[in-house]
């Protein structure tokens, strides 16, 4: 299953295609590309990739939702409610962006039980015999027992643009930390983590008796694996099946995206807390869910970086009777971020920067955090996070070429109807009357500026008053406030 955004409509071509080459029968096989974009030229463009594939042999659906509620969980929703979900077992979801390698349901498939009295179904697609399958059944049923209670497989991101720039390698150090530790360490010690909302294949029986896709909050995915895993159901992470994606580039499109992140999982934590107190699991594994799973690295976390480095440090150097150890402002932060970077050794490089921008976005993850577990406007907020389409640049046409090769296509494959061609030259038409694109503009971001202008006055203050280490910190930390206040980090800087 593809989940669509207008925002990343750069992609949506290499992400079909890619799903629809997946290693596997295609008479067993149901591919469903859920559009929720608004724009009539995007979503005719879609359908005609969508008709190329079908023509091929693909079984494939495409899907627009007339009453386009709930966000992408609205739009899970109503692709499961489908009458022919119900003679399907499983289902792999990928967002937009995301590329999956021709193996991917042969590395995750056999993870979970197989009956070869009945046969397995996914939605994806495949170009390969029967005969593949029929040696792939013999070889899972042979070795695999049947695991059923396992309800989730989910594999590992890997980023395609991770050294555009400074931003996306930041990006990199704390996405691998959050694979190769959180995910890992979770998944072989509680069967448990978050579903990270692609990626993923889903037994659907676990899914329906969790309670199908709530669209209650702006994490989804977070939402489900919390009740999947109170009803009983097991996860495995798998961190050596990757699938190709890609971060942000721009800060503005990864403040947008971490607040979200961090907002959702504070409001759904309102909304689970009941539920997690009340269900009959483990002591412990209700500790994890509360202590660990929600407020460590979403509220704990974010609170002690901004109260700490960005509120008290500073004003203790106006307050001469105020003093802080060296140990809370160099070696714990110091020896944090030394944890994080451990499985992106390559980025060791980049520790200090590291640091410096991870108190900078305490700033964005507090916000986030106060409006998720207060319930205010944003936390119910959805910006879908804006990709530059690098994953699909290597393979893609150039676009002024994208309609007249579909036209082609259409033409030699089953011959288009005149509403179609009359369609398809409307739409070359804006490309080539389209105006040429306008430089990105800097944004200015108040919040970041105005603690910036705190942190170097406090630097300035603590060289006045011989403070030493104090004010390597605050002036490092002030002008990296004053570069994400002025919109220089991302885009800008490679």
């Amino acid at each position: 299953m593809i989940t669509f955004f207008t925002d990343v409509i750069q992609v949506y071509e290499q992400s079909i295609s890619a799903v629809c080459q997946l290693d596997w029968p295609k008479d067993r096989l149901l591919v469903q590309v859920l559009d929720d974009s608004d724009d009539e030229s995007i979503q005719y463009l879609i359908k005609a990739e969508v008709a190329k594939w079908n023509q091929k042999g693909v079984n494939i659906i495409y899907r627009h939702r007339l009453v386009r509620t709930g966000y992408k969980a609205g739009n899970l929703k109503s692709a499961m409610s489908c009458e022919y979900v119900q003679a399907y077992e499983f289902v792999a979801i990928f967002d937009a962006d995301f590329q999956p390698n021709p193996d991917f349901l042969k590395q995750t498939v056999p993870h979970f039980k197989v009956n070869t009295n009945k046969p397995e179904y996914f939605f994806g697609s495949s170009s390969h015999l029967l005969s593949v399958y029929n040696a792939f059944t013999l070889y899972i049923s042979l070795v695999l027992q049947g695991n059923p209670d396992l309800g989730l497989v989910q594999a590992r991101w890997t980023f395609v643009n991770k050294d555009e720039n400074l931003l996306t390698r930041l990006q990199n150090i704390n996405l691998c930390f959050h694979f190769e530790v959180e995910q890992q360490v979770n998944g072989v010690f509680l069967n448990f983590f978050g579903f990270n909302g692609t990626a993923g294949v889903w037994r659907i029986k676990a899914l329906e008796e969790s309670g199908g896709w709530l669209e209650r909050t702006t994490v989804e995915d977070m939402d489900i694996a919390v009740r999947a895993h109170l009803n009983g159901w097991k996860f495995i992470f798998l961190n050596d099946v990757k699938v190709l994606c890609e971060v942000p580039e721009s800060y503005e499109a990864y403040r947008k995206q971490q607040h979200r992140w961090h907002s959702g999982p504070m409001h759904l934590f309102r909304l689970c807390l009941p539920a997690i107190i009340t269900c009959k699991i483990a002591i412990w594994k209700k500790a994890n869910l509360i202590l660990l799973f929600f407020l460590l690295r979403k509220l704990i976390l974010p609170f002690y970086s901004f109260t700490l480095f960005c509120i008290i440090l500073p004003l203790t150097m106006f307050v001469p009777e105020a003093e802080l150890p060296v140990w809370v402002i160099c070696y714990v932060p110091v020896f944090m971020s030394f944890l994080n970077i451990l499985p992106s050794p390559k980025s060791f490089p980049f520790i200090v920067p590291y640091l410096l921008f991870e108190n900078t976005m305490s700033v964005t993850k507090f916000n986030a955090m106060v409006s998720g577990l207060f319930q205010l406007g944003s936390s119910y907020e959805w910006v879908v996070t804006k990709k530059a389409g690098r994953s699909s640049e290597s393979d893609l046409l150039a676009s002024a070429e994208m309609e007249s090769k579909i036209m082609n296509q259409l033409q030699i494959q089953r011959g288009p109807s005149e509403s179609e061609l009359t369609e398809l030259n409307r739409l070359k038409e804006q490309k080539e009357a389209a105006p040429v694109p306008v430089k990105r503009v800097n944004k200015i971001y108040r919040k970041e500026l105005t603690l910036a202008f705190l942190l170097l006055t406090a630097s300035v203050r603590s060289l006045l008053s011989a403070q030493g280490v104090h004010f390597y910190f605050l002036l490092f930390q002030g002008v990296t406030f004053l570069l994400v206040g002025l919109d220089l980090i991302g885009e800008q800087m490679s």
